[in-house]
């Protein structure tokens, strides 16, 4: 292939003849369209005129971020951007559909965002594209044979390796994300030497290292590092509608997310979800609106009940930019800033905005560095030897188990559920039933649009099924249906009984509780957070126990069974 001048307006027309295919003879037609309309220059060129694609500049799904390193030192002259909708990230098991509504749409806003600021992108369009990302990228590597292929380091472990397979070594330029604020080195330092990870005592360093929430003398606002203990309150039996909630900003689909939703539908019919109430964020500008709404209308009472749910009220007081952070459409940083300048302004009570904080600051940066530290062995993980498949239920939501069809039908009409609901309800449920923690983490990963793998995983293998170990948790977080019935209002008409244990109307979380703890009672006598859970099982006789588990036991055949299809 010969080399030639990508001047702006060139460049552009291949962007635009290359946009939605990947089959080489299509990119290699747009660059002898580029050829023909290109200016004639007269004279020697330049070594610079005659070199060709400078920079392929790689953007993957959740990397929309214009400030990225990956455009450190970009030039619109010689530099293009790459991006690619991938068929095989929607089909390796069944995405939801807003989850890949949420991705598409907000990859060809930033798409129309780069091009209006004049930004050549070769864009691989879902519908004209049937092979898988590596396979894409090496067809335009060999087409357009840039000097140097620049990624920003991805966020799964599995996409960072084919990326580095494609790529030859001396193509490639993989640059750090910039985007948190816990390097991969910062991290391994806090851990060397540790015995156990907590993510107390990591929380604590980062916020000291960015003075988040701190004094005059350097110490934590009002005392205390943790305000958790005060963010567990339920509605009551009032419900959340006397606290005068505002509901969320929303984001009526424009022409582009339009044409995503009717392209997702004709290409994935029998993918699981909903697309009636499609209305996410999926520009920097709707985030920022987001974030904005959250702060003025819902933080001062998120603390209170960031634990709570209610039949119905899916978004109660949480933000809904968990998807726009991990998109990076948002940066953690300005969001901890707004919450902080709302409560210095006496808009938000501390615990609040402490709680919040918490989850930007602490979870998140704490996750990826496990993830990261932990990977790819962490993925095998699966301490509890948890074998049973995951209940069919999960993809329908169609179940008598009120919690679990509240929860799992909310996520798959809105693609979300808070972070009880996903630990308490759903994850809860599979780690008492004994789910392979890698089925569970593969449906985390498929239903919800603000997962990517870095977040998912450590959280769901590890805080939610304690596949790990207590890598992520220092215990196994079980409960009895009781918790469900304070924390919710999901239990008023359900036909089962949290009370019981064993009978028709006996809760299943309740039997699964009780067996989890005569199946796994060695292990958690062990653990010194385990102590009065295990001792409560004195209580029951040897008759009781075989109940259990005998009830569990059909629970679980139950559940295997396939299902009519009449």
């Amino acid at each position: 292939m010969d080399s030639f001048v990508l001047e702006p307006d060139t460049a552009q027309s291949l962007s635009k003849v290359s946009r939605g295919y990947s089959d080489q003879s299509m990119i290699t037609t747009g660059m002898e369209e580029v050829r023909k309309n290109r200016p004639r220059t007269s004279g020697k060129r330049s070594k610079a005129q005659v070199a060709g694609v400078r920079h392929l500049i790689v953007l993957l799904g959740d990397q929309l971020d214009r400030s990225s390193a990956a455009f450190d030192g970009f030039d619109p002259a010689a530099d293009i951007v790459w991006m690619c909708e991938a068929r095989d990230e929607s089909t390796r098991v069944p995405v939801s559909l807003p989850r890949i509504v949420m991705f598409l749409s907000a990859m060809r806003h930033f798409r129309e965002k780069l091009e209006s600021e004049g930004v050549q992108v070769i864009y691989h369009e879902l519908q004209k594209n049937h092979r898988s990302l590596s396979e894409t990228l090496s067809k335009d590597i060999d087409a357009l044979a840039p000097q140097r292929v620049i990624i920003v380091e991805p966020g799964e472990w599995g996409i960072r390796e084919s990326l580095r397979t494609v790529c030859p070594a001396s193509l490639l330029d993989e640059r750090i994300d910039r985007h948190f604020l816990c390097s991969h080195e910062e991290f391994e330092k806090h851990s060397h030497g540790r015995k156990q990870l907590r993510m107390e005592f990591f929380y604590r360093e980062i916020r000291r290292k960015h003075e988040v929430l701190l004094d005059e003398e350097g110490e934590p606002e009002g005392g205390e590092w943790n305000y958790d203990a005060e963010n567990r309150k339920s509605f009551g039996r009032e419900g959340p509608g006397r606290l005068a909630m505002a509901t969320p900003v929303a984001f009526a689909p424009d022409a582009i997310t339009q044409k995503v939703i009717a392209e997702v539908i004709a290409e994935f019919p029998d993918n699981p979800g909903r697309l009636d109430d499609f209305d996410w964020p999926v520009t920097r500008e709707q985030s920022l609106e987001a974030l904005k709404d959250f702060i003025e209308h819902r933080l001062s009472a998120f603390g209170d009940h960031q634990d709570a749910m209610w039949t119905g009220e899916p978004w109660l007081f949480h933000s809904r930019i968990s998807a726009a952070l991990n998109l990076k459409l948002l940066n953690p940083k300005e969001v901890i800033d707004r919450a902080e300048r709302a409560y210095r302004k006496g808009r938000a009570p501390l615990a609040s905005v402490e709680g919040f904080i918490r989850q930007i600051l602490g979870w998140r940066e704490y996750v990826r560095g496990v993830y990261w530290r932990h990977m790819p062995q962490y993925l095998e993980r699966n301490q509890l030897s948890a074998h049973e498949p995951l209940p069919e239920f999960f993809w329908t939501g169609d179940t008598s188990m009120r919690c679990l069809s509240e929860c799992v039908g909310q996520t798959l009409r809105y693609g979300y559920a808070h972070h009880i609901q996903r630990l308490m309800v759903t994850g809860l449920f599979c780690l008492m039933l004994g789910v392979d923690p890698k089925e569970v983490h593969r449906w985390y990963l498929a239903v919800y649009v603000d997962a990517v793998e870095w977040v998912e995983l450590p959280n769901t293998l590890g805080m939610s099924q304690y596949a790990d170990g207590g890598v992520m948790a220092s215990k196994p977080y079980i409960a009895t249906g009781r918790y469900i019935e304070r924390m919710s209002n999901y239990c008023a008409g359900c036909r089962f009984d949290p009370a019981q244990s064993t009978g028709e109307k006996a809760c299943p979380f309740t039997t699964l509780y009780w067996d989890f703890l005569q199946r796994h009672e060695s292990m958690l006598r062990a653990n010194p957070r385990m102590g009065l859970q295990v001792k409560n099982l004195a209580r029951l006789d040897t008759k009781q126990r075989a109940a259990i588990a005998q009830q569990a036991q059909q629970l679980r055949r139950s559940l295997r069974a396939p299902k009519s299809s009449s």
